[in-house]
């Protein structure tokens, strides 16, 4: 007997059922996004790996640990893509964008790869709906970008979601607060985990982004990275904030956020949802402004801001809330005798031409067997199509909800279709 072969350990099929909710999700980030300005892009999903360590930091846990790293044919080093924003910056590098227009405002979707212990919502094939802002240095993109992000869930319906807000400095003034943290993290270096003892030596900041009790701990009562922000930085946090109040986004003040990528200047940011169904990973979103990275991979000196979403955990939510997304057919075509099956297919076939939902079990079988199809479809009414029927031109719509049937003309399901589809959208829930 063969051996059954399954999927691949955090890696999984997304059926029909319950891709309906990431459908929705999906189409309301494209209508949401496209209000704001911004366009689609599409990046491969393997890249030279170095793209990676340049830009996310080869010593974070995501390039040191986590990257699904691979030889290919011709002997290159290729990585799946752990997270969004590097292709897209390698794309509009490559393309000389900047050449082009002045700000530019991308939006991506798609699947992301990391090798990484699994937990609620999280798996290591994940998806992602993120964007990336370029040239504009100025808050003002910041709070846009944040002001997408709130629409984009309340879009979705998604409560008791809470932005926090931090800034991470520059160039200018981060190396003073480094110093400050690294003997912080000295004085209490017994205390930390290995791999944070590792990490105070190559990158202090990734202590704060360490999930280790003890080492959270540690990192509260650390030095407080906005007491060290130069002018411009604490300029450029204060009118954050201002224009967040402008916009009545509420927002809370976290020092100790950093994220988990080395890019990062100044602003950073995460969305966290305060939902039992998430359990520890309750951060849905976040990201921040990446204003040096573009020229460190070789490109021009672009400010840019960006962000990225966990599609995983938003559907685990939007399924926590009970809302189906389904569209059931709006007509079943049963086959009351053999005879007849040819002119049911073709009936079928014009009504979705027509941009009907239509179900047609093609296997025929008894009618009884093709009724029990058609309840179990959710299809809203049925018709059973027999001799009587095709030599007439005249059936009858059975609603499967319960009700009268509606005697119609074969030549006019549609438009009877259509009308019935109204009336209930007019009618709204009961």
């Amino acid at each position: 007997m063969s051996r059954q072969i399954e999927g691949v350990k955090g890696m999984r099929d997304l059926l029909p059922g319950e891709i309906e909710l990431w459908q929705h999700v999906e189409g309301l980030a494209r209508e949401l996004f496209g209000r704001f300005g911004y366009g689609e892009v599409r990046t491969p999903m393997a890249e030279d790996t170095g793209l990676f360590v340049r830009s996310v930091g080869e010593e974070t846990d995501i390039v040191g640990k986590e990257m699904y790293t691979f030889d290919d044919k011709g002997g290159r080093s290729l990585s799946l893509r752990p997270e969004g924003t590097a292709p897209a910056a390698r794309a509009y590098i490559e393309h000389a964008i900047n050449n082009k227009e002045p700000i530019t405002r991308w939006f991506y979707m798609g699947p992301m790869f990391r090798y990484e212990r699994m937990k609620t919502g999280r798996y290591r094939q994940f998806y992602q709906i993120g964007a990336e802002a370029y040239g504009s240095k100025e808050a003002a993109q910041d709070a846009e970008m944040m002001d997408m992000v709130v629409q984009f869930l309340g879009a979705l319906e998604l409560k008791d979601v809470t932005l926090n807000l931090n800034s991470l400095g520059d160039e200018a003034c981060r190396p003073a607060y480094h110093a400050k943290l690294v003997e912080y993290l000295q004085a209490h270096r017994e205390e930390l985990c290995e791999d944070c003892k590792r990490r105070m030596e190559t990158n202090p900041l990734r202590v704060l982004d360490c999930k280790n009790p003890t080492c959270q701990a540690v990192a509260a009562a650390g030095p407080n990275v906005l007491e060290f922000l130069c002018e411009p930085c604490r300029a450029h946090f204060d009118d954050l904030q201002r224009k967040l109040t402008v916009l009545g986004i509420k927002y809370v003040v976290n020092p100790r956020m950093v994220r988990g990528l080395d890019y990062y200047t100044r602003t950073v940011f995460e969305f966290i949802a305060s939902h039992p169904a998430l359990g520890t990973a309750s951060t849905v979103g976040g990201g921040g402004r990446y204003d040096k990275m573009m020229k460190g991979l070789g490109g021009p000196d672009v400010p840019a801001v960006g962000f990225a979403m966990g599609l995983d955990r938003l559907v685990l939510l939007l399924k926590e809330s009970g809302r189906t997304f389904t569209s059931p057919p709006d007509l079943f075509v049963a086959v009351a005798d053999e005879g007849s099956q040819d002119a049911a297919l073709a009936l079928a076939s014009r009504l979705r031409r027509e941009g009907l939902r239509v179900d047609f079990d093609t296997r025929g079988g008894s009618l009884k067997s093709q009724m029990k199809r058609a309840d179990k479809s959710g299809a809203r009414f049925t018709l059973v199509l027999g001799e009587a029927e095709r030599t007439s031109g005249q059936a009858k719509l059975k609603p499967m909800a319960g009700g009268d049937a509606i005697p119609v003309a074969l030549d006019d399901v549609a438009k009877t279709l259509r009308a019935a589809r109204l009336a209930t959208a007019q009618a709204g829930p009961t």
